[in-house]
């Protein structure tokens, strides 16, 4: 991965002097088969809980269980990363807000859309993991960038590096 070491939250952690790790919200947004979960596995899940609904396909309430699960893991003090398509302010801003609760930095990370490149990861993929093509469109069609006005303490745009990895940059603002 690269990127600026010293913005990166994902390769230094957010510190608050020597008091350790400060308590955040790193929620990822983008495209099913955009490398989101790869990135999330790679990065965030050796120092963050991660909540994804893709975990419980036959919950009811899939999103109240997704916001219970990210409260209480706040609240513990723990780190938290949601991996989901969070494709517009709909989806992140009462992720947001539960971040704000909690004293917590709210991270964005941003994949930017290539339909035909996750239209073909997605293929590729078997069983529960593969998406129907009408879902990569839908989420295409709702997916929006996030910007600093909605209320993201930092945002970051996530590509793949050209040879198995990412690259990690502050977003342009505006």
């Amino acid at each position: 991965m690269t990127g600026p070491e010293t913005e990166s939250a994902v390769a230094t952690g957010a510190r608050v002097g020597p008091a350790g790790p400060r308590v955040e919200l790193a929620i990822l947004i983008g495209l099913q088969a955009s490398g989101k979960s790869t990135f999330c596995r790679r990065y965030l899940a050796p120092s963050h809980v991660v909540v994804s609904k893709d975990d419980f396909p036959n919950a009811r309430h899939r999103q109240a269980r997704q916001l219970r699960l990210i409260d209480e893991a706040l609240a513990a003090g723990r780190r938290v990363a949601v991996d989901n398509t969070n494709p517009s302010p709909y989806e992140w801003r009462p992720l947001i807000e539960l971040a704000r609760a909690h004293g917590a930095t709210a991270l964005g990370y941003f994949f930017p859309p290539d339909l035909i490149g996750s239209l073909a990861r997605n293929a590729a993929r078997e069983g529960r993991a593969r998406v129907p093509d009408v879902g990569l469109h839908a989420t295409a069609k709702r997916l929006r960038r996030p910007l600093p006005g909605d209320g993201f303490d930092r945002l970051y745009v996530v590509r793949f590096d050209g040879t198995g990895g990412f690259d990690v940059l502050p977003a342009d603002p505006g």
